[in-house]
C-alpha cells in the first residue's frame, strides 16, 4: 500500500494506491462471507473452498465486498500512522478500481484538533458562597401553608388573595382567539398566572357580574399574533372563594410529613435550600472556570462536529418552544430575525460547546483523569435501575456507543472537579444570598394554557 497525507487544523485527506497483494486478504474474506449465504452442492455453507466459492458468487458482489473489506483494514492503520484521531466517519472516494489488481482511493475525514491548553491552575474566577436567611425559610413555609389552605365561599367583591371561579372569552377583533376562552376556571388573584391588567381587572366584581377587560398583551408574549395585540376578554364571575390559610405551626409540621415540631420544619427546610444553593453555586463556579479556561486557550473546531451540535441546540430549542405553544416562525418574528440569522447565532453557540468540550478532554488528558470500568458499569446498573420498566431505555444501555458516551460524561464530570478543586484555594470568595430576589415576571402563556396549570 502507498498513501501520502495531506493534514489541514481540523481534518486531513489521504491519497491511497492499493494493489494486488494489499486487495488478496480481503478478496478471501469476501469469498468467505459471501459463501454464508449461497448454497453449493457436496457442501455445508461456509464449508467449501474459496476457488469453489468463486465459481458460484456474482462477481460484482465480490468485487465490493472485497474492496469494502479492503477499505475497513486500512482506515485505522492510516490514522494510527498519522497519530490523528477522526471525529468523524471517513468519507471515501473510489479514483479507480480494477477487481483483483489494484485501487486508487481518497479516504477524508475531520480530526480532533491541536490545543494551547491555557494555564489551568491559577484561574480568577471568583467563587460564590450563598447564605440561606430566615427569609428564605419564611418563603417556603408561607408556600407550605398555602398548600393546605381551604376554600370558603364568600358574598362579598373579589379581593387579592381570593380564588374567584369565572367564564371567559378572549376576542381580537371581535373574533375568539385560540387559547383565550375557558369555563369554570378557579384562578387565584394575584398569582401572575395570566397576563398583566387580567388579574387587577377582576378585583372588585362581585359573584354574577358581566364585565369586558381591554387588555393589550405584552410586545414579547409568545404568540406573534397576539403580541402587542390589544384584546377583550368577556367574563363572568360565578364565584369568589376566600382561602382559609393554616397557621405556621407544629400541626403545620405534622402535616408536612414526619416532623414533630415546626423547629424540625424549618431545620429541614434550611439544609435542603442550603445543599441547593450550594450545588448552585459549586455549578456556576466551575462554568465560570471553565469559560475562563476557553478564553485563554486556542483551538478550532471541526467542521462535522460544529454541524452535529447545531442541529442537536436547534431540535432541542424547537421542541422546547413548541412546548410553549410557539412555532419557530413565531418566534423569529418576536426576536426580529430572520432565519439564516438564527441559525448563524445557533452555530456560534454550537462553535463554542465544541471547543469547549475538546479543551475539556485536553485538560483531563493533561490531568491523566480516568474512570474505570468498574465505574461505568455501576453507574449504567443505577440507571438501569431508574429505566427498569422502560423497555427501550434499557435495551439502550446494553449499546456500547452508550456507555462509551457515560464514560465521557463521568470523564467531563471528574475533569471539572478536579479543576475545580486546584483553584478553589485561591480564589476570591464572594458572599451573596442563597436565593437573591428578582422583580416578578408576568407570565407569558395563553389564557387557557396558564388556566389548565393551575387546577
Amino acid at each position: 500500500m502507498k498513501s501520502t497525507k495531506n493534514v489541514l487544523s481540523t481534518s486531513i485527506e489521504f491519497d491511497v494506491e492499493l494493489n494486488s497483494d494489499d486487495l488478496e486478504p480481503a478478496r478471501l474474506k469476501a469469498l468467505e462471507r459471501l459463501a454464508r449465504d449461497i448454497k453449493i452442492p457436496g457442501f455445508r455453507n461456509g464449508k467449501a473452498p474459496a476457488n469453489v466459492v468463486e465459481q458460484h458468487v456474482n462477481p460484482n458482489d465480490l468485487a465490493n465486498t472485497t474492496l469494502d473489506l479492503a477499505v475497513r483494514r486500512i482506515i485505522p492503520e492510516l490514522f494510527t500512522k498519522a497519530k490523528v484521531t477522526p471525529v468523524s466517519i471517513p468519507h471515501v472516494d473510489i479514483i479507480k478500481y480494477v477487481p483483483g489488481e489494484m485501487a486508487e482511493l481518497k479516504i477524508s475525514a475531520d480530526i480532533m484538533p491541536e490545543v494551547k491548553l491555557g494555564q489551568y491552575d491559577k484561574l480568577k474566577s471568583p467563587r460564590e458562597e450563598r447564605t440561606v436567611t430566615d427569609e428564605d425559610i419564611e418563603d417556603v413555609l408561607k408556600r407550605i401553608a398555602e398548600s393546605y389552605s381551604e376554600p370558603c365561599v364568600v358574598k362579598r367583591a373579589a379581593k387579592k388573595g381570593d380564588e374567584v371561579i369565572i367564564d371567559f372569552v378572549g376576542k381580537k377583533d371581535g373574533k375568539a382567539f385560540d387559547g383565550g376562552s375557558a369555563k369554570d376556571h378557579h384562578l387565584r388573584l394575584g398569582s401572575g398566572q395570566f397576563i398583566p391588567g387580567f388579574e387587577d381587572g377582576v378585583v372588585g366584581h362581585e359573584v354574577g357580574d358581566k364585565f369586558d377587560l381591554n387588555i393589550t398583551f405584552p410586545e414579547d408574549y409568545g404568540v406573534a399574533d397576539l403580541a402587542g395585540q390589544p384584546v377583550v376578554f368577556e367574563i363572568l364571575l360565578k364565584q369568589v372563594n376566600e382561602l382559609k390559610v393554616p397557621a405556621i405551626d407544629d400541626d403545620l409540621a405534622k402535616k408536612s410529613g414526619a416532623f414533630a415540631t415546626l423547629k424540625e420544619l424549618r431545620e429541614d427546610i434550611k439544609k435542603n435550600l442550603q445543599a441547593q444553593a450550594d450545588r448552585d453555586a459549586d455549578e456556576k463556579y466551575k462554568d465560570d472556570l471553565l469559560n475562563e479556561l476557553v478564553d485563554s486557550s486556542s483551538t478550532e473546531a471541526p467542521k462535522t462536529l460544529v454541524d452535529e451540535q447545531t442541529e442537536h441546540i436547534k431540535e432541542d430549542m424547537t421542541r422546547n418552544l413548541k412546548t410553549r405553544g410557539i412555532s419557530i416562525e413565531d418566534f423569529l418574528k418576536m426576536n426580529k430575525q430572520t432565519e439564516a440569522e438564527w441559525l448563524a447565532e445557533l452555530r456560534k453557540a454550537a462553535e463554542r460547546r465544541v471547543i469547549s468540550s475538546i479543551i475539556v478532554q485536553k485538560l483531563a488528558d493533561e490531568l491523566k483523569v480516568e474512570v474505570s470500568k468498574e465505574e461505568v458499569e455501576k453507574q449504567a446498573a443505577e440507571m438501569r435501575a431508574v429505566y427498569r420498566n422502560d423497555e427501550n431505555a434499557a435495551k439502550q444501555l446494553e449499546d456500547p456507543r452508550v456507555i462509551s458516551s457515560i464514560h465521557n460524561r463521568m470523564r467531563i464530570n471528574r475533569t471539572m472537579d478536579t479543576l475545580a478543586e486546584i483553584n478553589r484555594e485561591h480564589a476570591k470568595v464572594v458572599k451573596r444570598p442563597a436565593f437573591p430576589k428578582e422583580e416578578p415576571k408576568a407570565a407569558k402563556k395563553p389564557a387557557k394554557k396558564a388556566a389548565k396549570k393551575s387546577k
